[in-house]
């Protein structure tokens, strides 16, 4: 089969379909369907469904081989029915066969993790890939295939994604060596090159993604260039979980600190992502109001990684407004006995104490022990007033 090209692969699936409508095909529909319902009746177990699948699709190719729908069919015709069989079945079972344990889940998230501070300072020099071979436009091409691994369903395309990718870089290597008259690349040249491909490009779920290909697509077909890149891209995976300062020709303290600041930088990325774009939407403050004297007080009982950007400018405001009453209160407060017992009770506590240690600017020590009965009278009507107190 031609790797090459998605449309191929879609006209092969698009054949194969069609097949299915005929009304010759009521026996092939059937076995598919009921292949697939089967997985239902046991646990997520991706060494026996994997190899469930294989002897399905071994056992398929047989009946597909004497079917009358494929009477007279050339052996490239009934491969084409096999891989758009893969295709149709793994699509269906993608949920329950990718990605579908913790430890999955869990490899995924901290090689994707490692690589992200990994893309902050590991450059092609640290992998002593040669000023020759770097090709930041061939790169980017590289780094886009491979990027498009998680944009698949089917094993076959997924695979296609890493054989793209890799084939971008041998024939870069292969240029390289042509134009300057080196010995043609190897292994050695090409392993490096596709370990910074994958670090620039940190390709989601990769750890899934190169299991998945391994488990469900055909024995038959991960051989040859398909077997070899594969391979390389597992080894790409261990490199990277096992990666450190030794790995990079690096001092030990010099590698830490560069993962430190990048950890640091991440976490400053996603601070502001966090506040920016919150998974609830909806405002909290419209049903936990907290009511006392005649007055409301929004936010009171909201919970921080609930509120939205819309509260976020509200608190503000609040909170601009809370500074000028409390700007007005201490000023009338100033002008009022500095005697705790006397002071009405709303004013007394922490507001109080916070007035007692910075006394009116314009009295001495002496006046500020009198108390003015009637202008205290007078300050407290003129604080009510103002809904103040």
């Amino acid at each position: 089969m031609d790797f090459t090209s998605s449309s191929s692969s879609s006209l092969t699936f698009t054949d194969f379909l069609d097949r299915m409508r005929h009304p010759a095909s009521v026996d092939l529909v059937r076995s598919i369907k009921s292949f697939i319902v089967s997985f239902s009746f046991h646990s997520a177990n991706s060494e026996n469904d994997s190899k469930r699948l294989q002897d399905f699709l071994l056992a398929m190719e047989t009946t597909i081989k004497d079917h009358p729908l494929w009477a007279g069919a050339s052996w490239e015709e009934i491969d084409n029915a096999i891989e758009g069989l893969e295709k149709y079945v793994m699509t269906k079972l993608f949920s329950r066969t990718f990605a579908c344990s913790p430890e999955d889940a869990k490899s995924d998230q901290e090689i994707s993790e490692k690589i992200f501070l990994l893309q902050h300072f590991v450059r092609p020099e640290h992998l002593d890939i040669p000023a020759v071979y770097q090709n930041e436009s061939a790169w980017l091409i590289a780094e886009k295939e491979l990027q498009k691994i998680n944009a698949f369903k089917a094993p076959r395309e997924k695979l296609l994604c890493i054989l793209n990718c890799c084939r971008v870089i041998n024939n870069l290597l292969l240029n390289v060596s042509i134009s300057t008259n080196h010995v043609p690349a190897g292994a050695d040249d090409f392993l490096p090159v596709l370990i910074y491909i994958t670090i620039k490009a940190n390709p989601p779920q990769l750890h899934s993604n190169l299991k998945f290909i391994q488990l469900f697509r055909q024995q038959s077909k991960v051989i040859s260039e398909a077997a070899y890149y594969l391979t390389n891209l597992i080894s790409v995976e261990s490199f990277i979980n096992g990666l450190d300062a030794n790995s990079l020709s690096m001092d030990a303290n010099e590698f830490q600190e560069k993962m430190q600041a990048a950890r640091l930088a991440k976490a400053a990325q996603v601070a502001p992502r966090n506040i920016s774009t919150p998974r609830d939407p909806q405002p909290v403050y419209c049903d936990k109001e907290i009511h006392m004297g005649g007055r409301h007080y929004p936010f009171m009982e909201a919970e921080a990684g609930k509120l939205t950007v819309e509260d976020v400018h509200k608190l503000l405001s609040v909170y601009k407004d809370v500074v000028n009453k409390y700007s007005v209160l201490c000023q009338a407060v100033r002008g009022l006995s500095l005697n705790k017992e006397k002071l009405p009770v709303a004013l007394r506590g922490d507001l109080c104490d916070c007035i007692l240690e910075h006394p009116r600017a314009d009295c001495n020590p002496a006046e500020q022990d009198v108390v003015e009965v009637e202008g205290t009278k007078e300050k407290e009507k003129e604080t009510v007033s103002a809904g103040l107190l």
